[in-house]
């Protein structure tokens, strides 16, 4: 028997009753998203993250449905048998010539996940681009590498939902969720044949919305007034528009992750999210609340080591008295809030120098942008340290071999005679080698484009170039953190657990995991009422004011939030720079105690509870079809 098209028409009595039980069986919950087993961006990090609350709710009723990808499925994914329902339905979609792989995710909570071969859905891409102009409107171009993956992939998913409802219909219901327009394609095509399931869509962010905010000073006060559809062409994201756009008004329960981007879904989509759905974490806790003081403690040595290589060379300051501020993220230099963070350094030192403060602050930009290699003088002054390290251990060795035995004759032995003339003289060549007249760099890579970097003309124009005298010092690394970093030879997260304060006051921020990756790792945070997570934050907070008992101080909870809507930059600014200055005036004990608050606070964030929100959007989706 000949094998079918892959685009042969799926039996359209998928809604039929079929012979009616008196149990139903209990539904499943598909959610579909371009990143499942797929990193690309932000939404992976929800969806890995989020999986161990979704497998202890749904159990093996819980499946993810990505793309195949052979490369990051040889890393992520494990191959197994399926069985069941599911079986005959990969088995019905090998006679449609469509590939599907079952497995599991190689993370935490280990989800069921079937990867989706969509490349021999290729050669009938024209039709499937055909059906989503004449019955929605959504029209494709021809030569959009991205758009023709996500309309291919789009169609494999409302098969293998078809399939899949086809054989289960009524006798178990069908949740399918799906996740940013790059899964959108199937949404509008599954209602139109009458998929007899329940749909929900998130948008994380909207993407004409993101585009809007790097090119407007003034897009929340614009968003009202937004002709979506005009702007969507001029931006020329007209498909991209149009298929997030159908997804939202296609579903039976619509959300976002934030009333920020509930307020654009409203105006740039015309539909108001159902429910909201915050992102969270899996909040590592310890069981005496010291142990991740000590992490601190530790991670913060290896900055101190980085700090000496970078600056000591040309000039020394008291590492006891010394801050570490970082920022983080993608570069969107403007929508991240790195250009405020920069202006608000620069009126923190002015203030630092006013007020006589002993304190300084190394502030570290890290962001990945094109860079040609690491700046040799930034690996010679990190090779002259080890070699200073190297010595110190040799010395200290020989040093205490003779002072034991100096000391177990009833001597105290002149510890200047017990170093070896060969080992001073290294190690008084290794120092002078090592010192040098000019200021340490603001950089620690080769910058492609170093005349026309943002962070770097900011950095030129605010005078923060590391002088001796300047309190706020500044570190721009423009690459990921990783233990593979010979700069500080340890991962991002233990990084961040060295560091004392994070800084986040984004523009536009949809979410923005960096602060909430902050306060897990009991760092002290800073965001703004722009971003999804500070406004979040920001009722949150409101709420705990209307309950006298459980009131506390903004700052003493360790995250605090930056007010940016209606108010100008540079008010903001100087708002940012007070902000960092009290955290600057803290004692140390103050600072200890503020970690062990924030540390407490973030287990708010922890997926074993902002997964009922997921719950209740299912459930709400459900009760919809009824």
């Amino acid at each position: 028997m000949p094998r079918q098209s892959a685009t042969a028409p799926i039996p359209n009595d998928v809604s039929e009753p079929k012979p009616s039980r008196k149990r139903p069986a209990e539904p499943w919950l598909f959610e579909i998203a371009w990143e499942v087993c797929n990193q690309v961006g932000g939404i992976y990090q929800v969806i890995r993250s989020k999986a161990p609350a979704m497998t202890a709710r749904w159990d093996n009723r819980y499946f993810l449905v990505g793309p195949y990808h052979e490369q990051a499925a040889s890393v992520e994914f494990e191959q197994i048998a399926p069985t069941g329902t599911v079986a005959k339905a990969i088995h019905d979609l090998e006679e449609l010539g469509i590939r599907a792989y079952f497995g599991r995710w190689l993370v935490t909570g280990r989800p069921q996940v079937i990867l989706l071969d969509y490349l021999p859905i290729f050669a009938h891409l024209h039709e499937i681009k055909f059906r989503l102009w004449n019955d929605h409107g959504i029209e494709l171009p021809p030569d959009d590498e991205l758009l023709n993956n996500v309309c291919a992939f789009g169609e494999v998913v409302r098969m293998f939902l078809s399939i899949l409802a086809h054989r289960e219909n009524p006798r178990r219901h069908l949740v399918a969720h799906f996740h940013e327009y790059m899964s959108a394609a199937a949404v509008p095509m599954l209602r139109k044949e009458g998929w007899p399931g329940s749909i929900v869509f998130t948008t994380h962010a909207t993407l004409l919305g993101r585009y809007l905010a790097m090119n407007s000073d003034d897009f929340y006060t614009r968003l009202p007034f937004y002709n979506d559809a005009e702007e969507a062409k001029r931006f020329n994201v007209k498909a991209q528009h149009g298929l997030e756009r159908a997804a939202a008004h296609g579903s039976h329960v619509f959300t976002t992750v934030s009333d920020v981007t509930g307020d654009e879904c409203l105006h740039l989509l015309g539909r108001k999210p159902d429910i909201l759905l915050p992102n969270g974490l899996n909040i590592q806790r310890f069981t005496a609340i010291h142990e991740f003081q000590n992490l601190h403690r530790v991670y913060k040595e290896k900055i101190h080591e980085f700090t000496m290589g970078h600056f000591f060379p040309s000039y020394r300051f008291d590492l006891d008295n010394t801050l570490y501020f970082f920022t983080s993220g993608r570069f969107e230099y403007r929508n991240k809030g790195m250009d405020i963070t920069i202006e608000s350094l620069a009126r923190l030192n002015h203030r630092l120098r006013s007020a006589g403060s002993n304190m300084t602050v190394v502030a570290f930009i890290v962001t990945r942008r094109p860079f040609h290699s690491m700046s040799v003088t930034a690996l010679q002054s990190h090779a002259m340290l080890d070699e200073i390290r190297t010595i110190a251990d040799a010395i200290k060795d020989d040093i205490g071999d003779k002072l034991f035995h100096a000391a177990a004759t009833g001597q105290i032995g002149d510890l200047n005679t017990m170093v070896d003339e060969y080992w001073r003289l290294r190690l008084r060549r290794t120092i002078q080698t090592w010192r040098r007249t000019s200021p340490p760099g603001v950089v620690t890579h080769d910058l492609v484009d170093v005349q026309n970097d943002p962070v770097l003309n900011d950095l030129r124009r605010c005078r923060l170039l590391n002088e001796p005298h300047d309190p706020v010092k500044v570190i721009y690394h423009p690459d990921f953190i990783s233990n593979t970093n010979p700069l500080f030879g340890i991962e991002y997260d233990q990084f961040v657990r060295g560091c004392h304060l994070g800084v986040f006051p984004s523009y536009y921020e949809p979410w923005g995991y960096t602060p909430l990756e902050s306060i897990a790792s009991g760092v002290p945070a800073i965001t703004s009422d722009l971003a999804g997570f500070g406004s979040y934050v920001q009722r949150m907070q409101q709420a705990q004011e209307q309950h006298p008992t459980r009131r506390r101080r903004e700052d003493a909870q360790g995250l605090t939030v930056l007010q940016r809507r209606y108010r100008s930059y540079h008010e903001s600014a100087d708002d940012l720079a007070d902000i960092m200055f009290r955290y600057c005036e803290l004692s140390r004990r103050d600072r200890v105690s503020v970690r062990n608050q924030v540390e407490l606070l973030s287990t708010q964030f922890d997926w074993t509870n902002l997964a009922e929100r997921y719950d209740a959007a299912h459930q709400m989706a459900i009760d919809a079809v009824g």
